[in-house]
């Protein structure tokens, strides 16, 4: 063989190798999904000499322990995608779940179990408006970094969600509140298929809509998306009404499931809907992000902490699995990129 055809097989072979790694690269989410699965299974056969995976009451668990992390991470992926972050979403969703609790205590008497949660939701949605509101219109107009922004708003929804619920949680009793927290249709929690809507909405909005265009748009490039005719400030700030609001339903879903709101019931969960996004193949730069990546990475998040508690393991050792999933996963990103892989999924 010639050096010229040595050197086009050797540019083959090494073309080949990359692209197979960018493949490798862009599937690491379902990968560390299955090789997670693997490990609870193999470890609970050999530990109680019982099937993980093969179990309804698992995987029926394990949606439901992945509910908040989707909902919040819902939001966290549109604003992400744009170039943005939203810290508040935590204490968003601890503000919704206490005001839920409240309406529902406070008009159960005159409006009926079913009146009463109606109100609690128009009221609890309504109140996280603000909070998503003032992110978006001081972000996008004052020009003040999000990490800023939505830090400080984690600190007032923080004190308003505890001053609200007078430091303490606020216990409900509503009939068709528990029903929608821990009721089921056809055997699937309602909950679940209450997530299951949103997604499907979200996903909607990313990947069939110009608004998902224009929010990539934003993220690869904001000056440029602005020369373009959009207008950035209101896209902005409607995404992050859009995350306070799926946060909002991640509080009232927490009040039904545990009939009583809690001013932190989305504390542990700021974590996990960034690293949702982050697993999920999402770069924190802006520009790309999808709503099966969040899914599947809220999933991971879901199986972590449900495995470890159903082999009896300290739930302390969550935060360390899901803190070196993050870092694995921003290593992979990191190879993905440097080898020419990335580029982002509508869907």
């Amino acid at each position: 063989m010639s050096a010229t055809g040595i050197a086009s097989a050797g540019r083959a072979q090494g073309s080949g190798r990359r692209n197979l790694l960018a493949t490798v690269a862009s599937l690491r989410a379902w990968l560390f999904l299955i090789v997670l699965l693997v490990t609870f299974e193999i470890w609970s056969q050999v530990a109680y000499g019982v099937s993980f995976i093969a179990s309804g009451a698992n995987i029926r668990s394990i949606a439901v322990f992945a509910v908040a992390p989707v909902l919040l991470g819902l939001g966290q992926t549109l604003v992400i995608i744009s170039g943005g972050i939203d810290l508040s979403v935590g204490f968003t969703m601890g503000l919704a779940s206490v005001i839920a609790a409240l309406v529902v205590n406070a008009t159960g008497n005159a409006l009926g179990d079913g009146g009463a949660l109606v109100a609690a939701i128009v009221a609890a949605l309504a109140v996280c408006l603000v909070p998503g509101w003032v992110n978006g219109q001081i972000v996008a107009r004052l020009k003040v970094p999000p990490f800023i922004c939505t830090l400080g708003m984690y600190g007032v929804t923080r004190g308003a969600a505890y001053i609200i619920a007078n430091g303490t949680t606020v216990p409900v009793s509503n009939s068709w509140l528990t029903t929608l927290g821990n009721g089921r249709i056809a055997g699937f929690p309602i909950v679940v298929l209450v997530t299951l809507l949103i997604v499907l909405a979200v996903h909607y909005l990313l990947a069939e809509s110009l608004t998902g265009q224009y929010t990539y748009a934003i993220g690869g490039n904001s000056q440029a998306t602005l020369r373009a005719g959009v207008d950035v400030r209101k896209l902005t700030t409607r995404l992050y009404i859009l995350s306070a609001l799926t946060a909002g339903i991640g509080g009232i879903l927490y009040t039904g499931r545990f009939a009583a709101g809690a001013p932190q019931a989305g504390e542990p969960l700021l974590l996990d809907s960034i690293a949702a996004v982050v697993i999920g193949g999402a770069s924190l730069f802006g520009g790309s992000g999808t709503v099966s990546g969040t899914i599947i990475g809220a999933l991971i998040i879901a199986v972590i902490q449900y495995g470890l508690v159903f082999l009896d393991v300290e739930p302390f050792w969550q935060f360390i699995a899901v803190g070196l999933v993050i870092i694995v996963s921003v290593l992979v990103d990191q190879s993905q990129k440097r080898i020419g892989g990335g580029g982002r999924a509508d869907g």
